[in-house]
């Protein structure tokens, strides 16, 4: 039981609404939360529309918590409803460790921090500025004194964070940990992502045959892992099992996908291989689905391959045109769609689907929510740099 590594909360920030009720209930209900930028000037940007969160429960934060940059309140908000969720009291937590994401930290207060002049800059907000920051921050904020990193490999940061958590509990390291991830917009971040001209001008269309690329966004999501036993002793219900998991890189391109998508195909493989299944397992597939000409294709010719004469008959859908790309926070709030989605047997849309592409012609579950049993499922991320992860989650129920 100490090699079976289960979900026992998550918690969630999104553009959708309050925690992971509103964040679910947007996806089945097919609403999207991207809309105009408010919180900067995003005038020149080449998509000055975004995820922006606007709800969300900052009130529940400490005082000294509210001087932090707002990617590491999201973190800390979805991190403390994950705890509730999995009723881990005081007393659990000098057994827990934390495994964090981020594509970019503290952006928004290092754009604050650089202009000043030197001898006027205030080290403190250098330091609420740094990736580590949320980390140490939850750490001090919930009294987790187990073992905590922060990683950052781009848009697969999230799923990474929730594999590396998972073999932390394997090898024993801590009994359970706090895993996801998080960002928030900043000039900086939508400057950058403009400039590689991945973002479309016009609407996110995951798969879609008119898609013409990517909306970011911000959010931030939380899960508490830890082994079955654990979980037992202390009378609470797992949520699923992350039974496998798998990352890999394309060494190819910076930017660019490998166009045949060996580096995910490879990725999926990794993953059932680590669960002791086979792709004739899969019920549903979370898909990376960024909406962008390459991106779309590559990752369909790979679930081809890996499904094979099955592909057709698994439903695949992409929840970005619902809460946009979010950055360090996508794989994390994938896993925990995929997640409910094993809960509750229903698969969220995706969104703006309109017109069949020859090159994306699976089963994406277009713009309604469908009823649809899934025992095993898998959650993709991929990123800038050829960056690729899988998750395989499965039922609790038959633990």
């Amino acid at each position: 039981m100490k090699d079976t590594v289960v979900i026992t909360g998550m918690g969630a920030v999104s553009c959708l609404g309050r925690g992971l009720h509103g964040f679910w209930s947007g996806l089945v209900d097919g609403r999207s939360g991207i809309g105009p930028v408010r919180k900067f000037d995003a005038s020149g940007i080449r998509n000055p529309e975004a995820g922006e969160v606007h709800d969300w429960p900052r009130e529940s934060l400490p005082e000294w918590a509210m001087e932090f940059d707002e990617a590491c309140q999201f973190a800390l908000v979805a991190a403390k409803e994950a705890v509730e969720h999995a009723q881990l009291g005081a007393a659990s937590m000098p057994d827990t460790g934390i495994v964090l994401a981020t594509n970019f930290g503290g952006a928004r207060t290092f754009e604050q921090w650089a202009p000043v002049p030197v001898a006027d800059r205030q080290p403190d907000l250098f330091h609420k500025s740094l990736p580590p920051a949320a980390t140490n921050a939850m750490a001090a904020f919930l009294g987790a004194s187990g073992p905590r990193t922060t990683l950052s490999l781009s848009c697969s940061s999230g799923a990474a964070a929730i594999g590396v958590a998972a073999d932390w509990i394997r090898r024993g390291r801590a009994q359970r940990i706090i895993a996801g991830g998080y960002d928030a917009l900043s000039l900086y971040a939508l400057a950058g992502l403009s400039c590689l001209r991945t973002v479309t001008t016009g609407k996110l269309q995951p798969f879609d045959k008119n898609r013409s690329g990517t909306v970011f966004g911000e959010g931030a999501g939380m899960l508490v892992l830890e082994n079955l036993e654990s979980a037992i002793e202390r009378g609470v219900r797992p949520l699923a099992v992350l039974s496998g998991w798998a990352i890999n890189n394309n060494a190819h391109h910076l930017t660019a996908p490998d166009t045949r998508g060996q580096g995910t195909l490879q990725a999926m493989r990794g993953a059932c291989h680590d669960a002791g299944r086979t792709p004739d397992d899969i019920d549903y597939v979370n898909a990376h689905g960024t909406g962008t000409r390459y991106n779309d294709p590559a990752e369909t010719a790979a679930l081809h391959e890996f499904l094979g004469d099955r592909a057709m008959l698994v439903p695949v859908s992409s929840i970005k045109a619902s809460i946009s790309h979010t950055m360090g926070g996508a794989g994390a709030l994938e896993a925990i769609a995929t997640i409910l989605s094993i809960e509750t047997g229903i698969v969220p849309p995706t969104l703006n689907w309109q017109e069949r592409d020859p090159d994306c012609d699976l089963d994406y579950v277009p713009n309604e929510a469908r009823r649809h049993p899934v025992q095993c499922a898998l959650s993709l991320s991929s990123g800038i740099g050829g960056n690729n992860a899988a998750l395989f989650l499965e039922s609790a129920r038959q633990r």
